[in-house]
């Protein structure tokens, strides 16, 4: 069975090594970009991942706007996207929800968080 492919596009890279380990460590498959133009990129190269994590707050193209740049595009629109952010202000989370986000959560993101809502979209979205 293959694992599930999830792109992690967060410019702080520590934070980026640590989901990666995270999450390799309970049998995902995981790749990190440090810009959302690159995973605009690497999706459109025919690479998608099955879920991506993605930071607001990053150089270049913020995070609303490269989730924005998904559902726009009919190949990617079901792409489900986790929004993991220092921002934590309710406006944060509407702007999020707003730009296409499945989800919203908070750094320091916990465990506890992370798993069930990976679970939980994955189970839910539709076929590739």
């Amino acid at each position: 069975m293959k694992k599930p492919y999830v792109a992690i596009v967060d410019d702080d890279s520590a934070f980026a090594n640590y989901l990666r380990t995270f999450l390799s460590l309970r049998g995902y498959d995981t790749r990190a970009y440090s810009r959302g133009d690159a995973i605009l990129a690497a999706v459109k190269q025919g690479d998608p991942p099955d879920i991506v994590l993605l930071d607001v707050m990053m150089p270049v193209m913020d995070g609303y706007e490269v989730c924005r740049r998904i559902r726009q595009d009919e190949k990617t629109a079901q792409l489900p996207v986790i929004m993991v952010t220092a921002l934590d202000k309710e406006s944060d989370r509407e702007m999020a929800l707003a730009a296409g986000a499945n989800e919203f959560l908070s750094k320091p993101v916990e465990d506890n968080l992370l798993l069930p809502a990976i679970r939980r979209i994955l189970q839910n979205a539709p076929a590739k």
